[in-house]
C-alpha cells in the first residue's frame, strides 16, 4: 500500500477520506489495495480508514486483533455491537465525505461491493458516502514501468502463438482434421513453452460457434473444423512471473481461398469500430482531454449502428486489463453499464467490438495503452481476415 499517493489522491479529490470494510472476504479489492493477506481467515468485521491528513486508524473485533497489524495506524478494538457502532462514530468524527466500494444505483456493479446495510450505517452518522471508482481504478489498474514491458514480453509471444495457431489449423484441416478443443489444447502446450499462464483457456469457435461471444469448446462437444469455415481465436496470457500483466487480442480467420463477400463485410464494419474507437481515445490523450470508459464504446457502437448491425453488437467495446485480464479499471462501456470512470495515464484496456449473426460472430480485438500525453495500441492490428 502507498499510503502517501492515497492520502494525495484524496486530497485531489477533496475526499476527506476512504474507508475499507470487509467481513468474510467480500471485498477483494480492499484486499489487494491495502495489501492484505487474501488467504486471512475473516470470521468478524473490520474496518481501516485512510484519510487524506494525518494517522489511518483500524478498527478489529478483540478476538481477531491483529488482522490489520501489517498496515500503518492506530488501532481501536470491539467486542459488541454497541462498542463497534461507538468505535466507528468516533473514527468518522471530523469527515464527512467517505469514499467507499460504492456506485450510485450500483451503476458500475465491479466496485459496488459494500452492502446497503453498512451504508445505512455509515450515512446515518451523517457522512457523505462517495464512490471510491476512480481511486479503485487509480490505484488496482494503472501500470508501473516494470507491467509494462511485461506486456510487451506477453504481446510478443501470444502473437507468435496466435500467427502458429492458424498455421496448425490449415495443416491439420488439410492432414486428417481437428476440431475446436484439439486446438485449444495446442495454445495451452504452446503457452507453457512460451512460459505464459492464464485464468481461463482460449477461445476457438468455428461457424456459428464464433457467434456466440463466450463460448467454450468442449472435448465432447467441440465442432470440427472444415474447409470453408470462419474461425475466431480470443487469445490472453500474461508472463508466468510476479506482477505481469495480460495481453488480450481476438483475431479472425479463415480455412479456404477467400471468405465470402458476407464475412468480409462484418469483418470491415468491426474492425472499422475498432479504429474508431482507438482514434477516440488517441485524440482524446494527445488534446489533454479527460475521457471516460461510455465515450469510448458510443464512438464504437455508433460506428456499428450506422452500418446496420447495432443488434447484434451486444456486449461492451472493451475491459480494463491488469494482472487479472478483467481488471478494476474503466471499461469501455455504454451498453451494460454507463461507465463513468476516467482513462488514466498507464492504464490500458481492450477495445473489441463484434457482430454476432446466427451463422458466424466476427470480433476484432487489439489492447490501447495509455501514457501521460499518447496512446498505442501496443500490438498487431489486423486488417485483413487470415487466410488459412
Amino acid at each position: 500500500m502507498n499510503l502517501a499517493a492515497i492520502q494525495a489522491a484524496l486530497r485531489e479529490r477533496n475526499i476527506d477520506a476512504w474507508l475499507f470494510y470487509d467481513h468474510h472476504h467480500r471485498d477483494p479489492i480492499a484486499y489487494s489495495v491495502l495489501g492484505l493477506p487474501q488467504k486471512l481467515m475473516v470470521t468478524r468485521r473490520w474496518f481501516y480508514l485512510i484519510p487524506a491528513e494525518g494517522e489511518p486508524q483500524k478498527l478489529v473485533h478483540k478476538i481477531e486483533a491483529g488482522h490489520l497489524d501489517s498496515l500503518p495506524g492506530s488501532k481501536r478494538q470491539y467486542a459488541g455491537w454497541q462498542e463497534l457502532f461507538e468505535e466507528i462514530k468516533n473514527m468518522l468524527a471530523g469527515h464527512r465525505d467517505i469514499a467507499m466500494q460504492y456506485s450510485p444505483n450500483n451503476a458500475v456493479f465491479y466496485i459496488s461491493l459494500v452492502d446497503g446495510g453498512t451504508l445505512e450505517l455509515i450515512r446515518g452518522l451523517g457522512k457523505n458516502v462517495v464512490s471510491s471508482g476512480d481511486l479503485v481504478a487509480l490505484f488496482e489498474a494503472t501500470w508501473t514501468e516494470e507491467q509494462i514491458q511485461s506486456h510487451f514480453a506477453a504481446r510478443d509471444s501470444v502473437d507468435k502463438v496466435t500467427a502458429e495457431a492458424f498455421r496448425e489449423i490449415g495443416h491439420r484441416v488439410r492432414n486428417g482434421g481437428t476440431h475446436e478443443h484439439q486446438i485449444q489444447q495446442w495454445f495451452l502446450e504452446a503457452f507453457r513453452r512460451e512460459g505464459l499462464v492464464a485464468d481461463n483457456p482460449p477461445i476457438v469457435a468455428a461457424n456459428k460457434n464464433s457467434g456466440n461471444p463466450h463460448y467454450e469448446p468442449q472435448p465432447e462437444t467441440s465442432a470440427a473444423i472444415r474447409e470453408g469455415d470462419p474461425v475466431l481465436l480470443d487469445v490472453w496470457a500474461k508472463k508466468d512471473k510476479p506482477d505481469a500483466v495480460y495481453y488480450d487480442i481476438t483475431w479472425m480467420g479463415f480455412v479456404g481461398k477467400a471468405p465470402s463477400d458476407r464475412l468480409r463485410q462484418v469483418f470491415e464494419v468491426v474492425s472499422g469500430a475498432r479504429d474508431a474507437g482507438v482514434k477516440t481515445v488517441q485524440d482524446a490523450v494527445a488534446a489533454k482531454k479527460v475521457i471516460a470508459g461510455w465515450e469510448v464504446d458510443r464512438a464504437v457502437r455508433g460506428h456499428i449502428e450506422k452500418a446496420g448491425f447495432g443488434e447484434y453488437f451486444i456486449h461492451r467495446t472493451g475491459h480494463s486489463i491488469g494482472a487479472d485480464i478483467h481488471a478494476n479499471g474503466a471499461n469501455m462501456d455504454d451498453l451494460e453499464v454507463h461507465d463513468e470512470r476516467q482513462i488514466l495515464p498507464n492504464s490500458c484496456f481492450s477495445i473489441e467490438p463484434g457482430v454476432y449473426l446466427p451463422e458466424f460472430g466476427v470480433r476484432s480485438e487489439v489492447n490501447v495503452l495509455v501514457r501521460q500525453h499518447a496512446a498505442e495500441v501496443t500490438g498487431k492490428i489486423q486488417r485483413e481476415i487470415v487466410i488459412i
